[in-house]
């Protein structure tokens, strides 16, 4: 893809939160912070940036290249909200569809996020609202961390000496999605001095996330009404330093969204696709 201007690309005009110059490392609570501590550190200022269409490309994204890939493919699950479907269905079918499209050697579904504004403000168990603020949910430091939460402790430092990639696996829970849809930062336009790294701090451990610092060099794409038979994979971090890392998503407010158009209602599965020793 040309990192010129993509104009033959429809695209919308909207607001990119981005988060601005601090002295100290900026940090986010999962969790009820302390009485005084803010739930976000830092301020943050929302800069207008072109959002190009997806749709329409002459050649398709790819998670090497630009970070991130639109894939067609259906679900069996009838109730997303359901945690147990979830994992007995839904589970099975990304990692299948990710030893597809990777080639991975093996496929590690660890954890997955509902979001439904509405639900979230209800308070409905487990749900959260579409995150608006440019980030990456893995860094250098968090990436190899994971897998050393995540798998026994041999095999975890065996598994950390080959290839290994974090993706998330993004799909629309009903479709058209209208109301805050995803944007995706397409990686070559990200320098590594743009990403910040930010504590994310739970009730019984600190991971670590990238914000984004502002760019104007950055390019970012979405999918127009995304339908439930679409998923976005992004590419949130790869060990392999020559091919594409990392990359940036963020929900954002499309000022084409009708004003009676449903709320948007999506899951996200965080994966680890693991890769073959190199002989």
């Amino acid at each position: 893809m040309d990192l010129d201007a993509p104009k033959n690309l429809n695209h919308v005009e909207a607001g990119l939160s981005y988060l601005d110059t601090m002295a100290e490392k900026p940090s986010i609570y999962l969790y009820e912070p302390p009485p005084g501590v803010p739930v976000r550190s830092g301020h943050s200022t929302r800069h207008t940036m072109t959002i190009y269409d997806l749709r329409g490309m002459a050649e398709p994204a790819s998670l090497d290249v630009e970070g991130f890939t639109l894939v067609h493919r259906g679900t069996a699950v009838k109730d997303f909200y359901d945690d147990q479907e979830v994992k007995s269905v839904y589970y099975p079918e990304v990692e299948r569809l990710m030893l597809e499209v990777t080639g991975a050697e093996k496929i590690l579904v660890f954890d997955h996020n509902v979001r439904s504004g509405p639900a979230a403000k209800r308070g409905d168990k487990g749900i959260r609202e579409p995150v608006r603020y440019a980030h990456n949910d893995y860094t250098l430091k968090s990436g190899p961390q994971r897998v050393r939460d995540l798998l026994p402790a041999d095999e975890a430092e065996e598994r950390i000496k080959h290839r290994f990639a974090m993706i998330n696996i993004w799909r629309p829970i009903r479709g058209p999605v209208m109301d805050t849809p995803l944007a995706v930062c397409d990686a070559r336009t990200i320098a590594q001095s743009d990403f910040v790294a930010t504590d994310l701090k739970y009730r019984d451990r600190t991971g670590e996330v990238y914000s984004m610092s502002f760019n104007p060099a950055h390019r970012w794409f979405y999918v127009s009404r995304m339908e439930r038979d679409e998923v976005l994979l992004l590419k949130c971090f790869d060990s392999e330093p020559s091919r594409t890392r990392f990359t940036a998503h963020s929900a954002f407010d499309d000022p084409t969204c009708p004003p009676d158009a449903p709320a948007r209602e999506s899951i996200e599965i965080r994966t680890i696709a693991f890769f073959a020793p190199r002989v």
